[in-house]
Parts: structure tokens; sequence; C-alpha cells
């Protein structure tokens, strides 16, 4: 582990850790809003767009290394209630340059004012949208991060449940695949954690659910049927209360697909790989994610 790995969990620790036990969903948002203007810019060898289909908002980031044909579907982190692609502006030109491809991050629909399952629409609606303008979708990937994780997970499941074809890989970071909130780990690594709060999730998986079953699979992916689905990349840190949603489902997955992967990174913070501009670690994982899609997609 890195010495700035360890700045970085003494740091966010101090930060978010000062936070209540009671959920502020707008204060949250508040915060976000307010922090984006601070979010860097990708550089000059990177294109950012806004890019309009429908109802659906996407930011397309192109690079250099950006092929026409591969395509990837980003879909952002913040417990289904907060955050959107400005968030990432500085991450997701890292992950085009790792894999080659244009990145496109949905701005889904958010929790409370949508709950589930609003966000999964979304996420059929953009991935349609981009598997209809190729030829075929082994070059097109899915990747999230967080509830995003989750939420990519989910849809893998909804495109095989309704026959459609499936990407050419997928890649969860740091998922919440178990909205029923059943993982030891989120009472283990609740004082190691150093930025998920366990006390908010029962809330958070309330406003998202909004009286749906928790084990639904194409919310808690855990509970489905990972038969039949493309190869997996899950990366999580050894410290994350969120860690046995990761183990459990990468499991699962690989009793059906030996493709599939999982890497547990020692106190690593969650989603570490949004922390890339600092810190080595997130930069090593980010590689490790473009090899995975390589050797996927030939």
């Amino acid at each position: 582990m890195s010495l700035r790995a360890e700045m970085l969990r003494v740091g966010v620790r101090a930060l978010l850790k000062r936070r209540t036990a009671v959920l502020d969903v707008e204060g949250w948002r508040s915060n976000m809003q307010a922090m984006e203007r601070f979010v860097p810019r990708p550089p000059a060898h990177a294109e950012l767009t806004e890019v309009k289909a429908g109802p659906l908002t996407f930011h397309r980031v192109t690079t250099r290394a950006s092929r026409p044909e591969r395509h990837v579907l980003y879909l952002h982190g913040g417990a289904y209630v907060s955050g959107g692609p400005a968030h990432y502006r500085h991450f997701t030109w890292r992950i085009a340059d790792a894999t080659g491809a244009i990145v496109w991050t949905l701005a889904y629909r958010l929790a409370p004012e949508h709950p589930f399952p609003a966000a999964l629409d979304d996420a059929l609606a953009g991935y349609a949208w981009l598997a209809g303008g190729m030829l075929h979708t082994s070059q097109l990937f899915v990747i999230g991060d967080s509830a995003g994780g989750g939420l990519t997970l989910g849809l893998l499941m909804k495109l095989r449940d309704q026959g459609r074809p499936l990407p050419g890989a997928a890649v969860a970071l740091s998922p919440w695949t178990d909205l029923a909130l059943t993982g030891q780990s989120l009472a283990s690594n609740a004082a190691a954690d150093p930025i998920l709060n366990a006390k908010h999730l029962p809330d958070l998986a309330k406003l998202y659910l909004a009286g749906t079953d928790p084990t639904t699979p194409y919310a808690s992916p855990l509970y489905g049927d990972p038969t039949g689905l493309p190869p997996v990349l899950i990366q999580v840190g050894s410290d994350e209360i969120l860690r046995d949603d990761a183990v459990r489902m990468a499991a699962k997955l690989r009793q059906h697909n030996p493709a599939s992967r999982l890497e547990i990174w020692p106190r690593m913070p969650h989603a570490w790989q949004l922390f890339a501009p600092v810190l080595p670690e997130a930069r090593r994982a980010i590689a490790q994610i473009g090899d995975f899609i390589g050797t996927v997609a030939g």
C-alpha cells in the first residue's frame, strides 16, 4: 500500500466520518453539486461532449486511444440517489484510454423521486441506443461503480432475460449487489471502511426500492441467476463494508463463467479507482480493467 493511499484513508475518514447516523440526501446532493466545479476536466487529448438521445443524456468522452467500433456504457455510483456524469469527467477519460473505447456516462434517473426500476429502465434504454448503432455487441462493454456496479449486473440479467444481445464483458467496481444487507462485512468492516457509513444503507435501500422486495434480482443481483452472462471483472477493497457483496457475487458469476474475475485490493477504500489523479493504486486498477477488456475484446 502506498503512502498516498494511507494518507488518503486518513483524509477521507476525517472528512466523511463526521457524518451523523441520520441520512441527509439533500445535504449530500448539495455538497456534491458544490464539489462539481472542482472535478478536474479531461486533458487536451480527450474530448468530452454532452449527447442527447431522446429523453436520455450521456457524457461522451473520446481520446486518441478510442477505437470507433468499441464502446463503454458507464453507470455511475451514488447509492441511486446522487451523482452524475460531471462527477466522473476526471475518471472516464482514463477508462477510455485504458480500454481503447468511446465511453458514454449515462445520467440515469435518481431516487427517491424516481425509485426502482427507473434507473434500470434508463440503463436498458441507454444500452439499447448504443447497441442500435453497432454491428454487434461484442465490442460494447458496461462498467459501473458502487450502486452503478450493482446496476451493471442487474442490467446484464435483464438483457439476458429479455433475449437481447449481451455486451462483450462487464466491470463492477465496489458493487452494491445486496440491498437486503446480509453481508457480514457490513458489520466486520464498519470501523475500517473510511468512506461508507453502514448506518445509512438501510435508508438508502428503502429510498431506492420504494417497497420492492430487496431480494429482487434486478435490484439486488446477488439473488439472481448468472447463467449465460458474459465475463465480469469485480474489483473491491478489503476494508469495504461492501466487500462481501463483491465476494459472494463473484463466486456465483465464476460458477457459470470461469472467465469472470475477482480482485480484492488490500486496504483500498470504496471505489478507490476514482482517486486516480492522486492514487497510484487507482491507476493500476484502471490498467487492470483495460487488460481485462482487451483480453475479452481481442
